[in-house]
């Protein structure tokens, strides 16, 4: 394995931002400061550019198995890296979904032998598996995904005797996907009634609209108060979910935390008349009051975490009718650069996306030994030139399905280099392949 000495990075970490020098070592970050002379390592000259810790994603699909048609584990982490995460927790509704514990080890097992990127695999939770459910080791599995409102996959978990059953007696984090389905399904009628199947886009937000998911949101909150139960709510995506947050407790010694996702940081109602299928997503990209309120609760505290929910389809899939069309697209390859163009226009700063994206994650899900840039942890790190300008096009896209909602864009900031576990796995347009990520582990507290 070989050693590295980063030189004169500025390193955006904790709070801070600092000029210095990062020395890795078998794997581990050795130090932090100045790298005294003589030291035996490749040299990265890092004048100019920003250095964080490898961004933690903790909710992708990479459709694997089953659907791989749109995506694996092995392409969509080589995606990953090249947009700087090193980490990513992957959700359960692949084909078969992932329902008991021999399913959740063959997606480990695929993992390890494809997987650039570190990885974790949530376990899915149904009507009716709820006592396997409570057979998975906390220790090396991230959570327990539960979908309290149907997306992509068949998982609705809609039973009021299961919810209470996980609540209850689940120790592990539940994530949750929250959109009432009896509202859903309501305004579905009334829009199909007006339209039949051909539903223009921009009534996407109207049919899963912000009561939906208001509604399920405070149904999970009110379960896990009652319960004492760990719960992180995914992809908030209005104004009204804010209110069920707290930000009176660091992330780390909270129950009950939120998640904002990169489409809904980023794009508006506004953009369906451009974008159409192509930013349909579960919960619907809604209002641009409700992106700025999703902005300002992620500065304030109410939103712990920033993340992808990174979720393939064929162009293909995605290029049918309103209701034909599936949910979901990839964002793992633009997500640091598209929250670091949000720190230009002053949305967010420097230091709060790297909490958000990076040492957040770390507390929530207590991960070991990552997150961020301290001697003694293992070395996943981001070399960024935020002055490096770059269009999105197909050419340089890195997803199996071949497209982006953000073809077309042009970023300022590029990432350069991308370490895991100390291996540097991307460079400069190139991933390198070689080397793969590690299962993550947990601690208790």
């Amino acid at each position: 394995m070989k050693n590295y000495a980063i030189y004169g990075a500025r390193i955006v970490n904790e709070g801070k931002i600092n000029e210095g020098d990062v020395f890795i070592k078998d794997g581990i970050i050795e130090s932090v400061g100045k790298i005294p002379a003589g030291t035996k390592a490749e040299e990265i000259n890092a004048e100019g550019k920003i250095l964080l810790p490898g961004v933690i994603d903790d909710q992708v699909h990479f459709r694997e198995p089953g659907l791989t048609h749109k995506a694996d584990i092995g392409s969509e982490s080589r995606a990953a890296v090249a947009g700087g995460i090193t980490s990513f927790m992957e959700m359960p509704n692949t084909v078969p979904n992932t329902l008991n514990q021999e399913l959740l080890q063959q997606k480990y097992d695929i993992a390890a032998k494809t997987a650039v990127a570190n990885f974790s695999f949530y376990m899915g939770a149904s009507n009716d598996n709820i006592d396997e459910v409570l057979r998975t080791e906390a220790s090396n599995v991230c959570g327990v995904k539960v979908f309290m409102g149907s997306s992509t996959g068949n998982m609705l978990v809609d039973s009021e005797t299961a919810l209470e059953k996980l609540f209850s007696s689940c120790p592990m984090l539940i994530a949750s996907h929250c959109e009432d389905e009896e509202t859903i399904r309501r305004n579905t009628i009334a829009f199909k009634e007006r339209f039949g199947e051909d539903v223009p886009m921009k009534y996407h937000p109207m049919i899963r609209n912000a009561d939906a998911c208001y509604r399920s949101s405070s149904r999970a909150v009110a379960l896990a108060r009652k319960h004492n139960t760990r719960l992180h709510v995914l992809h908030i995506s209005t104004a009204r979910e804010i209110e069920l947050f707290d930000n009176s407790l660091p992330v780390e010694k909270k129950r009950i935390t939120a998640e904002a996702c990169t489409h809904h940081l980023w794009f508006t109602d506004a953009d369906y008349e451009s974008k159409g299928t192509l930013i349909k997503w579960n919960p619907a990209v809604k209002t641009a009051t409700d992106r700025e309120a999703i902005i300002a609760a992620v500065n304030s505290g109410h939103i712990d975490v920033i993340a992808t929910d990174h979720a393939p389809h064929t162009l293909e899939e995605k290029n049918s009718s309103y209701f034909k069309a599936p949910s979901g697209g990839p964002l793992v390859q633009h997500n640091l650069v598209a929250m670091l163009e949000l720190v230009r226009q002053k949305k967010f700063d420097l230091e709060t996306i790297v909490e958000k994206m990076c040492h957040a994650p770390a507390k929530l899900f207590r991960v070991r030994d990552r997150g961020y840039v301290r001697e003694g942890y293992r070395a996943d790190l981001v070399l960024v030139d935020e002055n490096k300008p770059w269009k999105v096009s197909k050419e340089n896209l890195l997803y199996k399905c071949r497209w982006s909602p953000f073809e077309g864009t042009q970023f300022q900031s590029q990432v350069t280099h991308t370490f895991v576990n100390g291996n540097l796995v991307y460079e400069n347009g190139n991933v390198i392949d070689a080397v793969k990520g590690e299962r993550m582990l947990f601690s208790a507290s």
